[in-house]
């Protein structure tokens, strides 16, 4: 993968993870309600749901910021297949199986990124921390 290559799909995934999370914060209550409702009949606890349901958005938000910026990309990529690990496990528990390509496509971005993150030129990664 080239660099720019690599840059393209980085802001990609990073746009989709800001979005998502931009659009849930000024609403977060609303939100953690709607979550909660949606897994009120599955094997998840409310006490599980309810906590990731005010994190998620402002975990989307700030990998999504992060890998934008191309600050702390490695942990950045790391830190959002380990949400889309999650929200795909969330996924069946609910047996929201149309959910399921998206947020395994999204995880598949960011193993390629993380595969390729030697790639990671043009970011504030290589101007702070020459990596």
């Amino acid at each position: 993968m080239n660099t720019t290559s690599f840059l393209l799909l980085r802001l990609a995934i990073g746009a989709s993870m800001f979005g998502h999370g931009l659009v849930r914060l000024p609403k977060l209550h609303g939100f953690s309600n709607w979550m909660v409702g949606t897994f009120e009949k599955s094997m998840l606890p409310k006490a599980m749901v309810t906590p990731f349901s005010y994190l998620l958005p402002i975990a989307e938000f700030t990998i999504g910021l992060l890998l934008i910026s191309g600050l702390f990309t490695k942990p950045a990529l790391i830190g959002g297949g380990l949400v889309m690990i999650i929200l795909i496990f969330g996924s069946c528990m609910i047996e929201n199986w149309e959910i399921l390509p998206s947020q395994l496509i999204h995880a598949a971005f960011f193993a390629v990124l993380l595969q390729f993150a030697a790639n990671n030129t043009y970011s504030l990664d290589k101007l702070f921390f020459n990596k």
